[in-house]
């Protein structure tokens, strides 16, 4: 079955802006937001609560099957710190937001994290671990990399991917529909 819509991944370390972006791309697109963490809640598509890290244990198997009809639907923002456990078939891009370390040490600390939780988030922004597990479970040309500073960047971002959104649809449009 061919999805008359995309699927997009918004990816990047905690505190780098994901929701806020699928937020505004929601109200600018009708796209479904889809936040894996509230999923994995929601579903039961967990194996409890990491009270060391203040998260739930992500069941991947159980995730995938709950959002497997969802996906091959197309038109969702799927908002979640993991990209690669996404099948390829089910993404049409890959957004990875990154920030500045001092603005996202001030957003993971307004956060009240524990400090080895913020010094892991800062660590993998730093070694842009999510941006190289993007890169590698995804064809390059379906990454892209933004940054994620100030509320600018986030309209800047939103313009982007909302421009991406109508090449998409150009691209993908059904030739065999009548011409006006």
């Amino acid at each position: 079955m061919s999805r008359i819509r995309p699927n997009i991944i918004i990816t990047g370390t905690p505190g780098v802006g994901k929701t806020s972006l699928c937020e505004v791309l929601v109200e600018a697109t009708g796209f479904q937001h889809l936040s894996i963490n509230h999923v994995a809640k929601e579903r039961d598509c967990h194996d409890g609560w990491d009270e060391a890290t203040r998260s739930w244990i992500v069941d991947e198997d159980k995730l995938l099957d709950a959002i497997e009809n969802e996906a091959e639907q197309g038109g969702y923002l799927i908002d979640w710190h993991v990209c690669d456990v996404f099948p390829k078939r089910w993404i049409d891009l890959v957004v990875v937001l990154r920030s500045n370390s001092a603005i996202l040490y001030d957003r993971l600390k307004a956060r009240s994290y524990a400090e080895s939780k913020l010094q892991e988030n800062m660590d993998a922004e730093i070694m842009e671990v999510l941006l190289l597990e993007a890169r590698d479970a995804f064809d390059s040309e379906m990454v892209i990399e933004l940054w994620s500073n100030t509320s600018d960047d986030m309209e800047s971002n939103a313009s982007r991917i909302a421009i991406w959104l109508e090449q998409w649809k150009q691209q993908h449009a059904n030739p065999a529909s009548p011409k006006a």
